[in-house]
């Protein structure tokens, strides 16, 4: 199914009522999951954000195969949806057998019958906290309409999570997403530190963190803690 500006801007238009209405954030959310699943005529849609570990966990799917979508990303630790949330850019693939960027976890996707994933990261505050993503099991090319709706709802999205944030009465999914902004700062204080001490990307200290991590059983965020406190010079 190709998606038209038209459909984008009647579905838009459906959905805005969130904005100003009384339904739960997390309600809400589905909806949009929902309308785009059924927009884009794929095989799942979903919304992950972010954990206190930086993982990607999904919070409204309509699909299992979005569930299967975070198993494989957390396990191979690459991925479409984590390379949107990482560079802050729309990603796009058409068929995960032809594309090289992610071996491990396109081998894994498509036993799983996931071959096509278009993603956008969910900006709050001039980062990242999640993404936006439609699949299909069949190789698809992403037409520019579909990736303008993709972001169109994407954008509508980070308005809720931007109001949800900033409410006095914090739910379950604030108090996580707020604890994952938390974790952030100090991971990416313990990234710095191991950049400019060994020279490395940002993405291959990241990686050290989490290998330490998970050597150690402990959390990533302690590990980073650590990292900070030992790189500060004691006072004499």
């Amino acid at each position: 199914m190709n998606v038209s500006l038209h459909d984008v801007r009647e579905a838009l238009g459906e959905l805005g009522k969130f904005r100003f209405g009384d339904m739960r954030v997390e309600d809400a959310l589905h909806e949009i999951v929902h309308t785009m699943h059924a927009m884009f005529g794929v095989d799942g849609a979903g919304l992950m954000l972010s954990d206190a570990e930086q993982h990607l966990r999904s919070v409204a799917a309509s699909d299992d195969r979005l569930a299967h979508l975070e198993e494989i990303q957390i396990q191979h630790a690459e991925g479409p949806c984590i390379a949107a949330f990482e560079d802050k850019e729309l990603v796009g693939v058409e068929d995960l057998e032809q594309d090289q960027r992610w071996p491990r976890f396109s081998e894994a996707a498509v036993s799983r019958k996931v071959r096509a994933v278009l993603a956008s990261p969910l900006p709050y505050n001039q980062d990242a906290v999640g993404v936006l993503a439609v699949v299909s099991e069949q190789s698809r090319p992403w037409s520019p309409e579909g990736e303008l709706a993709l972001l169109a709802f994407t954008d509508l999205a980070a308005l809720l999570i931007a109001s949800m944030m900033q409410s006095q009465e914090k739910s379950e999914l604030a108090l996580q997403l707020q604890g994952a902004l938390d974790s952030r700062r100090i991971i990416e204080q313990a990234k710095g530190v191991l950049m400019g001490r060994h020279g490395i990307p940002a993405r291959v200290a990241f990686e050290q963190l989490r290998a330490q991590a998970r050597a150690e059983r402990r959390k990533v965020a302690a590990i980073c803690a650590e990292v900070v406190a030992n790189a500060v010079p004691s006072a004499p």
